[in-house]
């Protein structure tokens, strides 16, 4: 199989959406197991950017001194610590796919920060996905939060919408080192800020859970621990960089519309998550939130397909005649 062909790319991008997809039950299976849940992310994160970086450094893709860089804290202060603290923290309390959903607003909190904070002007589809996505979550929100009435579960929901825009900073930090800094690999700079914040969860979980006295389910929380430090953080985030060199930057942010819909299925599946018609709508809003602003995106890249495959007949008789 080629490297870059069409069939490793569509390989890569499959096992990258499922890898995705599955984060969120495991990470629940991980805190039902009685794993601390900054502990378990901070050994997650540390571990894997360790040795991305340890491996990076074996092939002199970057040196030691490239870990020491002040924004690479700030991206993992943000893209890490705050999206992933309390994502584990809200896990204990919601369900896998609900975190899922939830946690797909990450592309509507980059777009309100950029108008927000940057004051960049957005399109009208922007804003309109930012609309339909607020409508999903509320969708998604109030038959749970009147059927369950408690507050701990809404204040988990909130936290990990809050979260998204910890991410949404990271995600504009990172993209501004990445242009400022073209030969940086992406991979380093990756697996710089999971040990930036990787520390920072350990050093939360050492004061927050200090006294932490559940015990620990041994097989099912070394299990969940291994998996999101190999798959999850390692491997998943690898294929996300593989796939931008070898197609475009949009394309592999598309497993945003795939994997939440993978984890409310697993969570249905396997866990027993209830999912309702509610559920489902909302869940389907949220999702068109997404999508709608990048519907122009959509459509170019759906053109430039259609384009290559029309040339590469044409490209082929060419070849041919010539060689006649």
């Amino acid at each position: 199989m080629k490297r870059g062909g069409p069939l490793m790319v569509a390989f890569n991008y499959l096992l990258m959406c499922a890898i995705f997809g599955t984060t969120f039950l495991v990470i629940k299976v991980g805190v039902a197991a009685g794993l601390p849940p900054f502990l378990s992310a901070g050994i997650r994160f540390t571990a894997a950017g360790l040795l991305l970086f340890g491996w990076m450094l074996a092939r002199r893709k970057v040196r030691f001194s490239m870990l020491f860089r002040k924004e690479f804290a700030f991206i993992g202060a943000g893209s890490t610590f705050a999206t992933f603290a309390v994502l584990y923290w809200a896990e204990q309390h919601i369900d896998s796919g609900m975190a899922a959903i939830l946690s797909a607003t990450g592309p509507m909190a980059i777009l309100l920060m950029q108008s927000v904070a940057l004051r960049q002007r957005s399109s009208i589809l922007e804003r309109a996905g930012c609309i339909i996505g607020l409508l999903g979550v509320i969708t998604l929100m109030l038959p749970e939060l009147h059927a369950q009435a408690n507050v701990i579960w809404l204040v988990s929901c909130l936290l990990v919408l809050l979260g998204e825009f910890g991410y949404a900073a990271g995600s504009l930090l990172t993209r501004r080192t990445l242009l400022r800094n073209p030969e940086l690999p992406p991979v380093a700079l990756n697996a710089a800020q999971m040990i930036y914040g990787g520390i920072g969860l350990l050093i939360l979980s050492a004061f927050a859970e200090r006294s932490w006295s559940q015990p620990i389910d041994f097989l099912p929380a070394a299990g969940s621990l291994i998996y999101l430090t190999v798959a999850g953080s390692m491997l998943g985030h690898s294929l996300y960089a593989w796939l931008i060199k070898a197609t475009n930057a949009f394309f592999p942010s598309t497993w945003l519309y795939i994997s939440p819909v993978i984890a409310l299925g697993l969570g249905a599946l396997l866990q027993g998550e209830r999912l309702s018609l509610l559920t489902l709508a909302g869940s389907l809003l949220v999702l068109a939130g997404i999508v709608i602003p990048r519907w122009p995106d959509l459509k170019e890249y759906a053109a430039s397909r259609s384009r290559r495959r029309a040339v590469a007949p044409a490209d082929r008789n060419i070849r041919e005649s010539e060689s006649v």
